[in-house]
């Protein structure tokens, strides 16, 4: 039953937190080029957060399988796992509290053509989309992902584990 949940835990945090680190990184890239070239690429933008929120909604199952997973083999109380529950909370707090956010108001700065909102837009809600408030996004997104990517090797190396790795 351990190799399935195990199984089941990679599968899903995979599938589920791979496509949100990706769009999430390449919406600031594309906020500059819509910056560069107004009404290209909103559409875009829409889908990359589209993807951030459903997936990061999907990526809720990957601690209930990482819970099973170490309640099988008995490493509830091991520091590693300790330090990775508190990163992976970190990292989604980073995302539901700064990142997307941060995106939706980046969204807002755009007019349905692409165009940058005018300062009377501005004035009716509408956010300015500025370079600043785009390094912003670039730089937690960064570490959302740095958050994950020790996460990650947390799990690989198991400081400490009786498995030799």
């Amino acid at each position: 039953m351990t190799k399935f949940l195990l199984a089941v835990h990679v599968i899903v945090a995979i599938v589920a937190i791979g496509p949100v680190t990706v769009a999430a990184s390449m919406f600031p890239p594309v906020v500059r080029r819509v910056l560069a070239e107004p009404g290209g690429e909103v559409h875009t933008l829409r889908l990359l957060h589209r993807i951030c929120r459903v997936y990061a909604v999907v990526a809720v199952a990957v601690p209930v399988f990482g819970f099973a997973t170490a309640s099988n083999m008995g490493v509830l109380g091991d520091t590693w796992l300790i330090v990775s529950i508190v990163l992976t909370v970190v990292a989604a707090v980073v995302l539901g509290a700064l990142v997307l956010p941060r995106q939706e108001a980046l969204l807002a700065g755009f007019d349905g053509d692409g165009a940058v909102a005018t300062e009377r837009a501005v004035a009716t809600e509408r956010a300015v989309v500025t370079e600043r408030a785009v390094v912003r996004l670039a730089m937690v997104t960064g570490i959302f992902n740095l958050l994950w990517a020790t996460v990650t090797v947390l799990m690989i190396v198991r400081p400490g584990s009786t498995t030799g790795a």
